[in-house]
């Protein structure tokens, strides 16, 4: 650490910086430059509020350059890392076209599951499937000009069925919801396209060979304003008697040309029939599915005979679902990358351990922010996820001893509210860290509130995911979607805030994740037809959600239910 002409160390000092101060050859220049760093980030934000601050995302990179590559290095990339996450991810894409499809694996430390060689094949078969079927093809044309004539598709273009996914909510719902309907996709044979609205354009790379983009001259117009009493929903559809939801008496020519599946949090209960072995038989026959919904629901299709052997293959460990397709179909576009790679570089790759906290405060669960700040250090103390403080002569002497066995630590705030970090960058400024381990705090932006529609905003969400998920150790909120898609890509089992309830601190604080696996927050909750799968077997891998009282999440073979 830089010290002054006293000999005393400065407070506040950045640990990447005193890093870089240590290094055997580091000249003068290279301190002046570090300096020039770490201290622009902080003028921008001291005096030039969020302008600055956002500031901050475009110009670290500049100085990074010119460090020659000096903070450009991470400890994932000097070990080497599967840039193909183990074959998950196929070869031959265009590096420049998307940086980090092939980057992110060296920014990641945990891969905890390998793909199974089951899963592997799918996804291969998938890749065929969408280039011979995708827009632009011949297969897509004719599908579409059925659509658009009104009739269901002739046998001959059966290989070619699809299933368009609508956004719906905040960014966090929307990537879980994508990532199920992409597995959903390969268990039925179907390609997955995107009705890609402006604040979800530009936000991810062409995960598929072609493009997942529905053109804009679909058929179907106003898809964003399809909702519950659509008449082409499945439960209208039902309720209306236009189709039988009996796989005896439903044919490709019987049923509709599409038909929208209503599955988000206001869906009723023909809706919910979906979530149905029979049901699913029946729309196997229709060309076009469109489905909207804002849950992760991919525990529901475990309970579908039809399904249930086939996700057992293709997913030998239940909780790596969300962790492997994450890493598989969400690939930041260059633009956000950028974006990433800037702030990681210039905050967090130089330090030993990368804490993550994300702090979620709902509109419908409320507790004052005093109340919150205590609640998070609670459960640090509880589950020793912060580093702790001294206090006073202990204090003095740790921070006047030689730093050279302590380990450089970031701790990275995501939260709508610049509260938290405030008071947990004051924690470590005013008082010394236990061991003398370097600690610095940050926090890439603060909205304020959740902003919906707006391309900016889901931009820097997005980013501050995937900075997440770069962290060694998890604290998220407890229900958040967006701390859900965060330790599912980091291939972590994180620690969870709990909710508080009637305006109160919860007790215990917070708890840890039994699996990687996200919360299904509204479980179907249907009587159902026909063929059941084993409830005996789907009870040793079925949780309720440690963080929502009826959902359900998925885990690894341990006996829970009797």
């Amino acid at each position: 650490m830089i010290k002054d002409m006293s000999g005393n160390k400065k407070a506040g000092d950045h640990p990447v910086a005193d890093a870089a101060w240590r290094r055997d050859g580091m000249g003068r220049a290279g301190v002046l430059l570090i300096a020039c760093l770490f201290t622009l980030p902080f003028m921008a934000l001291l005096f030039g509020g969020q302008a600055g601050a956002l500031a901050v995302w475009q110009n670290a990179a500049k100085l990074t350059a010119m460090g020659g590559g000096l903070l450009n290095v991470s400890r994932q990339s000097a070990a080497g890392a599967d840039e193909l996450f183990g074959g998950l991810l196929s070869p031959g894409s265009d590096r420049r076209a998307c940086l980090s499809r092939y980057q992110s694996p060296h920014y990641y430390k945990h891969s905890p599951y390998a793909p199974s060689r089951h899963l592997l094949r799918k996804l291969r078969d998938y890749e065929a499937r969408h280039s011979r079927c995708g827009p632009g093809t011949p297969p897509y044309a004719r599908s579409v000009d059925h659509l658009r004539s009104g009739s269901s598709s002739s046998t001959e273009d059966a290989e070619c069925n699809y299933v368009v996914w609508i956004p719906y909510n905040g960014l966090g719902n929307r990537m879980l919801s994508l990532l199920s309907t992409f597995l959903y996709a390969l268990l039925t044979d179907r390609v997955l396209l995107v009705h890609s609205t402006d604040d979800f354009t530009g936000l991810f790379c062409e995960p598929f060979p072609g493009t997942w983009v529905l053109p804009p001259d679909f058929p179907v117009a106003d898809m964003s304003w399809l909702g519950v009493g659509s008449n082409q929903s499945y439960g209208n559809l039902l309720d209306g008697k236009k189709i039988a939801n009996d796989p005896a008496k439903a044919t490709a020519r019987s049923v509709p040309p599409y038909v929208y599946l209503h599955l988000a949090h206001d869906l009723r209960r023909s809706d919910r029939l979906f979530y149905c072995n029979d049901d699913q038989l029946v729309l196997a026959k229709v060309n076009w599915l469109l489905l909207q919904n804002d849950f992760y629901f991919v525990p529901a299709l475990y309970d579908m005979a039809e399904f249930e052997a086939e996700l057992r293959r293709l997913f030998p460990a239940k909780e790596s679902v969300a962790h492997l397709l994450g890493r598989y179909l969400f690939h930041p576009s260059n633009s956000v990358w950028g974006m990433i790679t800037r702030y990681y570089h210039t905050y967090m790759a130089q330090a030993e351990e990368r804490i993550g906290v994300q702090i979620r405060m709902f509109s419908w669960a409320t507790i004052p922010v005093d109340d919150m700040y205590s609640q998070i250090m609670a459960c640090s103390r509880q589950e020793h996820i912060l580093p702790d403080v001294v206090d006073g002569d202990a204090a003095a002497s740790s921070s006047s001893h030689d730093h050279g066995g302590s380990k450089p630590k970031a701790i990275l705030i995501a939260s709508l509210q610049a509260d938290y970090y405030d008071r947990i960058k004051s924690t470590y400024y005013e008082h010394a860290a236990k061991g003398g381990d370097m600690v610095g705090v940050f926090q890439p932006s603060h909205e304020e509130r959740q902003i919906m529609g707006q391309r900016t905003h889901n931009q820097k969400a997005l980013a501050e995911i995937y900075l997440l998920s770069f962290s060694d150790v998890l604290l998220t909120t407890g229900a958040s979607t967006f701390g859900y898609m965060s330790s599912s890509l980091a291939g972590l089992r994180p620690t969870m805030l709990m909710i508080p309830e009637d305006g109160k601190v919860p007790e215990p604080p917070c708890v840890r994740a039994v699996s990687m696996e996200p919360c299904f927050h509204m479980t179907p909750d249907v009587e159902c037809r026909g063929k059941a799968v084993n409830k005996e077997e789907l009870s040793r891998h079925v949780k309720e959600c440690e963080d929502v009282g009826k959902g359900i999440k998925w885990i690894n073979g341990i006996k829970l239910f009797d």
